[in-house]
């Protein structure tokens, strides 16, 4: 038998030609249901600061889409979170659009609509999330940048982590009105909302913020100036923790604002925790944030990114272009996730536009063309293009921005670039059965759905039953690693059940296949 890998080849080809259209490959729905505004939490903002000299309540609007004329009761869910600098798009005063010297920067963005309805035509519950604003780019001391920025970045993890917990809790408590499978869940950050994935990927602990090593003293300062009391920019005291669910207060010897609640918690007490991360751009605030066994993560950056640097450089503000602090781009974290094997499960689902890929690399600049596995890099002429996957029509006259029907029909041909690279690797890290059914299928026949193999439990830990129906025999079977490996290869097991013993197995996804008279039967199995 053939190897995973020539499989899977095959299979993609194979079904990329042919007629029939797969969920979770496919946009197999023509119509989605957007319902608007949707408030899944409150939070405290800063961005009034200088009206009310403290910090107010705002709610934490959401747009939910949905694929109409589906009958599944549990779809994988897609939290979406927006470009835009952390600052407004209008101005507060004329509303003249641009302010925060972006292109876009609400969840109504042209491309983040494009986005979330492709998803939902893909089979996914999508919610494109708002996220709390404001920090000081044109401020001119360097450190109150650097402190607004990061508490800004802490803030939009919060608020992720809420929009995450909010639809557990919809699931736990509202009988899952969304529909959502809350142990398949995606979070997906474009420019802006790239450095909220990057985070909420990999900031779990707070610990992390005033000991981040790629420089010791990036994330303290000395307050008051000239005191000598040297402490980190963000407190878990008065920020709240990593997941926004303490209560954060300033201490009374804070002025002009003592004892202002900066965090209030959303959701307590359900998790925070999902499965895959991908950016359109962005940064990480500390590559020692990364660690061995944190989510996957897909990312598509443009090497010359003038902004947001695509290996180690100096965060710069748009349009003013002051320096704020240093961060890592994707081909950085991408090395580590590989390093790490955070992304070895790509590497089963890993070839669908391979080629593409690779060549991607090599066009890359002098330096910068090693293969990364969850990377794409869009190689661009013009520097300035930072953001090829958007549009807009509402800023004319900006260089920065794509405007007009050329710009669009090249954004969306960049989407589909990122749907066909995201989709199957998708599939894979979500253990979306019916995905892998069909590129396995492509290329062997598969049993009727009505066969299934009963696999318990799962995940497992030491022992994993498998058990066919009472009238089927279970011919042979191979257990597949995320390399693409046949690691157990059991012919001639002629019964209805068998037992796989562990035996040192390493944790993490598998393939299972399993060969009867009626055909291939493909499951996921879960290591613990």
């Amino acid at each position: 038998m053939k190897q995973l890998l020539t499989i899977l080849l095959a299979g993609l080809l194979l079904s990329s030609q042919a007629s029939a259209q797969t969920r979770y490959l496919d946009q197999v729905f023509d119509d989605v249901k957007v319902t608007d505004g949707v408030v899944y939490g409150v939070n405290a903002t800063l961005l009034y600061f200088s009206i009310f000299q403290q910090a107010v309540p705002e709610p934490l609007f959401m747009d939910v889409y949905e694929p109409i004329g589906d009958t599944a009761s549990k779809r994988p869910l897609v939290l979406y979170f927006h470009t835009g600098n952390f600052a407004p798009f209008a101005n507060p005063v004329t509303g003249a659009p641009g302010f925060n010297g972006s292109c876009g920067g609400t969840r109504k963005d042209s491309s983040a609509v494009e986005t979330c309805m492709r998803l939902a035509k893909m089979g996914y519950v999508v919610a494109s999330c708002d996220y709390r604003l404001g920090w000081e780019p044109t401020n001119p001391d360097e450190l109150r940048r650097r402190f607004s920025l990061i508490n800004a970045a802490y803030r939009g993890v919060q608020d992720a982590r809420t929009a995450i917990r909010y639809f557990r809790r919809t699931v736990a408590e509202q009988g899952n009105a969304w529909g959502v499978d809350d142990d398949r869940i995606v979070v997906w950050g474009q420019g802006t909302g790239g450095y909220i994935g990057y985070a909420v990927a990999t900031l779990d602990q707070y610990i992390k913020i005033p000991t981040a090593s790629s420089d010791p003293g990036k994330f303290l300062w000395e307050q008051p100036p000239g005191s000598g009391n040297i402490i980190p920019m963000v407190i878990e005291s008065i920020n709240g923790d990593v997941n926004g669910t303490t209560v954060g207060v300033t201490p009374p010897t804070i002025t002009p604002n003592p004892n202002d609640t900066l965090c209030y918690p959303n959701h307590v007490g359900y998790s925070s925790s999902f499965d895959l991360m991908v950016n359109l751009g962005g940064a990480l605030g500390d590559s020692s944030w990364v660690d061995p066994g944190q989510v996957p993560m897909i990312s598509f950056q443009v090497p010359t990114d003038p902004f947001a640097p695509y290996t180690d450089g100096i965060l710069t503000v748009p349009g003013v272009n002051f320096q704020v602090v240093e961060v890592q781009g994707a081909y950085v974290v991408q090395k580590m996730q590989d390093d790490f094997k955070n992304n070895d499960v790509f590497k089963l689902a890993g070839l669908d536009l391979a080629a593409e890929q690779q060549n991607a690399f090599d066009r890359s600049p002098v330096g910068l063309q090693e293969l990364r596995t969850g990377l794409y890099p869009f190689v661009r002429s013009n520097p300035f293009d930072s953001a090829p996957w958007e549009w807009s029509d509402v800023v004319p006259g900006n260089p920065t921005c794509n405007v007009g029907p050329d710009a669009k029909a090249s954004a969306l041909a960049h989407l589909d670039t990122i749907f066909r690279f995201y989709a199957p690797r998708a599939c894979y890290a979500l253990g979306i059965q019916s995905c892998i059914n069909a590129i396995v299928g492509a290329q062997e026949p598969l049993a009727p759905t009505s066969i299934d193999i009963l696999m318990a439990p799962n995940p497992a830990i030491s022992e994993v039953r498998f058990a066919a129906p009472e009238d089927k025999m279970i011919i042979d079977i191979q257990v597949i690693d995320a390399m693409g490996r046949i690691v157990r290869d059991i012919p001639g097991v002629n019964a209805p059940t068998y037992f796989l013993q562990r035996n040192g197995l390493p944790r993490g996804n598998y393939v299972v296949k399993f060969r009867l008279a009626e055909g291939v039967v493909a499951k996921v199995l879960r290591m613990e």
